[in-house]
């Protein structure tokens, strides 16, 4: 956590955040517009701290309703954080206790990322094995209402606070997903969210499929160890979609296990120290193994820094669809001791020195999500099915010859045992992205291509 001068932040930022709010609306509204930046000289920066002043002044004593200060400045404060980005905002005293509520202790959640795109409150990810998962929440959906509350000017943490609550409380999300007709309402009881951040399976015995649904803390260690396990494997997909990001070192641990060396990803911002580098290093790299990746419209931050890096490398084929489009920096900065500031101080930069904020990665192959339609040919006969069709014709000719008698067939005797650790071709059918990462790293190992 970064701590700035209780000063700076009192007598600096005060009264250009209050003024910003009560002009916000008209800033935000002609922001396509906006002219060049050039910095405010001291005269200007008086003069926009003496209007802030006489503004709140005639609002105390002539505001038709009593209102309190304090109260009028946090709202000032509300309104210029929101507008500078969606991911900044003024924290009161309740909003910085539940802060630490939420990255100390347990609390009831849903399983979703959620970020603003368009003005619209967007699901970037619901993450695999949580209610919001398992109740049908989809990444791209827009929340229209929590409850019977409107999102519309809502911001991200506010509505995070909502969705917040006690395990076993339930909520519903009123939601408009892309292609159906009227908004969906969807009911989800919270529970305490415990993530399983790296599933691992394999394909064909040949080609190891390694799905990382958030970067955790136990995400590098967890595809070294599937890598370890299965050192025999020809190819290897990374499976990024509907990830939404995470802890950063583990986004650059990723990425040096199959890279050798070179900025992986760079942070830049108005001051120095914020200005950072994270490099690869040799040891223990795998850089032969040919490698795809998987993302889409649910891959956010640093699965962005993850697919965009490896795809600067040349090291990996992306496919799927867009990124989601988040690559800036948030830090904490307490101010007094109930209060902070959330601000954004610095934004990632890829590898070929390209950003990833509002733009997102675009995969080297675009493919949608969808099922592949397939039927086997009708005209073969399988192996089992032509030793019947003999065993029939012969039994016509020779009647000493008798038919093997099938076991009755039940639902219990039908029923496939399905290894969970592997992905078979039925499963790949039903995933027209996977299935493409397939044949595409076939034809890299085949090519031997999928070299840096």
């Amino acid at each position: 956590m970064i701590k700035k001068s209780k000063k700076v932040i009192a007598l600096g930022l005060m009264s250009t955040m209050a003024a910003a709010y009560m002009f916000g609306s008209f800033a935000y509204a002609k922001n396509s517009t906006e002219k060049p930046y050039t910095p405010s000289s001291p005269a200007e920066k008086l003069e926009a701290y003496i209007k802030f002043t006489q503004i709140l002044s005639v609002i105390e004593s002539q505001y038709v309703d009593e209102i309190n200060t304090s109260a009028l400045v946090d709202k000032a404060l509300d309104g210029l954080l929101a507008n500078l980005d969606a991911h900044s905002s003024f924290m009161n005293t309740k909003e910085f206790k539940d802060l630490s509520v939420q990255t100390k202790g347990e609390f009831g959640g849903l399983g979703i990322s959620i970020g603003m795109k368009d003005g619209a409150l967007t699901v970037i990810a619901p993450i695999k094995g949580t209610p919001a998962f398992r109740a049908g929440v989809k990444s791209g959906d827009i929340i229209l209402k929590i409850n019977d509350q409107a999102t519309i000017g809502m911001n991200i943490d506010d509505s995070v606070k909502i969705m917040r609550g006690k395990p076993k409380t339930s909520l519903v999300l009123t939601i408009i997903r892309k292609k159906e007709p009227k908004p969906l309402k969807i009911k989800i009881v919270r529970d305490i969210i415990k993530i399983q951040s790296v599933y691992v399976k394999t394909i064909e015995d040949t080609l190891l499929y390694v799905h990382v649904t958030s970067f955790d803390q136990n995400v590098v260690d967890g595809v070294k160890n599937a890598m370890e396990e299965n050192h025999n494997t020809k190819g290897i997909i990374l499976d990024l979609r509907n990830n939404p990001g995470g802890l950063l070192d583990q986004a650059v641990g990723l990425v040096d296990l199959f890279v050798e060396d070179g900025v992986i990803v760079s942070q830049k911002g108005k001051l120095k120290s914020e200005n950072l580098s994270y490099t690869a290093s040799k040891e223990g790299t795998n850089a032969n193994t040919p490698l795809v990746v998987l993302v889409n419209g649910g891959s956010a931050s640093a699965s962005e820094i993850v697919s965009g890096a490896l795809q600067d490398f040349n090291r990996s084929i992306v496919i799927g669809e867009k990124t989601f489009g988040k690559g800036s920096v948030q830090v904490v900065m307490p101010v007094g001791e109930a209060e902070a500031l959330k601000l954004t101080v610095a934004r990632y930069y890829l590898p070929s020195g390209r950003t990833i904020q509002a733009i997102g990665v675009t995969p080297d192959i675009l493919v949608h999500l969808g099922k592949i339609e397939y039927r086997e040919d009708p005209v073969l006969l399988k192996e089992k099915d032509l030793k019947k069709h003999l065993e029939s014709e012969l039994a016509k000719i020779d009647a000493n010859i008798s038919i093997p008698q099938e076991v009755n067939a039940t639902a219990e005797n039908n029923e496939s045992i399905v290894d969970a650790s592997i992905i078979n071709e039925e499963q790949l059918h039903k995933d027209a992205q996977l299935k493409s990462a397939v044949d595409i790293l076939k034809a890299l190992i085949i090519t031997n291509k999928g070299k840096r």
